[in-house]
C-alpha cells in the first residue's frame, strides 16, 4: 500500500497560528503576579507534565477559569486576540495550502468567543470549528471523528498541525491522522525534543515550509 496523498491540513490554534504571549500576560496581570513569574511557573507546570491550567492555581487557589473568564468580560477585560497575535507565517501558510488546492481547517479547543474572532478576522480556510461549538475537546477520540467528518475524506489523507505533543500530534496520530509539529510556544520548546516526534510526518521551524513539504510529499505519493 502506497502512502496517502494529503488531500486536507488542519490546525491548532493557539501556540500554532495564534501567539499567545500577550494574553498570558493579561492574565498574570488579571491576578496580581508579576509576567515574568507566570511564565516561570507556566513552563514549569508544562514541565511536569501536568495540565497548564494549574498554573492558575499556584497563584490562586480554587481558581475557576470559566468564572474567571466572565469575570473579566463583566469587567471590560476580556480574552481576546487579533491579527496582530497571528503570527507572521499563519496566514501565507494558510493561503499557500489552498492555493494548493487542499482543504484548510481550524479546528482547536477555544470558546466560542474566539471562534467568533478567528472568523472576524476572515483567515483563508475552509472549515473552522471550535471545541466549545463542536461539543467536545481535544485529545478526546470524538473531537478528531467530528474533524474526519468536516474534511470529507479518510483520517489518512489528513494532516493535524499543532505546537503541542500531547493534545495535538500524539491525540491526531492516535485517530489515524497524519502529524505535523511546529516548534515554538511553551510547549513547542519544552518538548520539541521528544523521541515520540519521530512518528509525525512533518517537524517544522516554521509554518512557511509547510506548503512545498506537503507539495513535495503529494508528489512522491503520487498525487
Amino acid at each position: 500500500m502506497g502512502v496517502p496523498i494529503i488531500r486536507a491540513v488542519f490546525f491548532d490554534v493557539g501556540e500554532t497560528i495564534v501567539d499567545e504571549t500577550r494574553e498570558y500576560g493579561t492574565w498574570a496581570d488579571w491576578l496580581g503576579v508579576p509576567r515574568h513569574a507566570f511564565s516561570a511557573v507556566f513552563g514549569a507546570v508544562i514541565a511536569s507534565g501536568k495540565d497548564y491550567r494549574e498554573t492558575f492555581q499556584v497563584f490562586r487557589p480554587g481558581f475557576d477559569l470559566t468564572t474567571e473568564r466572565q469575570a473579566r468580560a463583566d469587567a471590560g477585560l476580556p480574552e481576546s486576540f487579533g491579527e496582530q497575535d497571528l503570527y507572521p507565517d499563519a496566514r501565507p501558510c494558510l493561503q499557500g495550502l489552498r492555493d494548493a488546492g487542499l482543504l484548510v481547517g481550524l479546528a482547536g479547543n477555544q470558546t466560542a468567543r474566539a471562534e467568533t474572532i478567528l472568523r472576524s478576522l476572515q483567515l483563508p480556510v475552509d472549515v473552522l470549528g471550535m471545541s466549545e461549538g463542536w461539543g467536545v475537546e481535544k485529545p478526546s477520540a470524538g473531537f478528531f471523528e467530528r474533524l474526519v467528518r468536516e474534511a470529507g475524506c479518510v483520517p489518512e489523507e489528513i494532516l493535524y498541525v499543532g505546537d503541542r505533543l500531547d493534545n495535538d500530534v500524539r491525540a491526531a496520530l492516535d485517530a489515524g491522522l497524519a502529524g505535523a509539529f511546529v516548534r515554538r510556544g511553551p510547549w513547542g520548546y519544552i518538548w520539541g525534543q521528544r523521541q515520540e516526534l519521530d512518528r509525525c510526518l512533518f517537524r517544522l521551524e516554521s509554518l512557511r515550509e509547510l506548503p512545498g513539504l506537503v507539495a513535495e510529499h503529494n508528489i512522491r505519493a503520487g498525487g
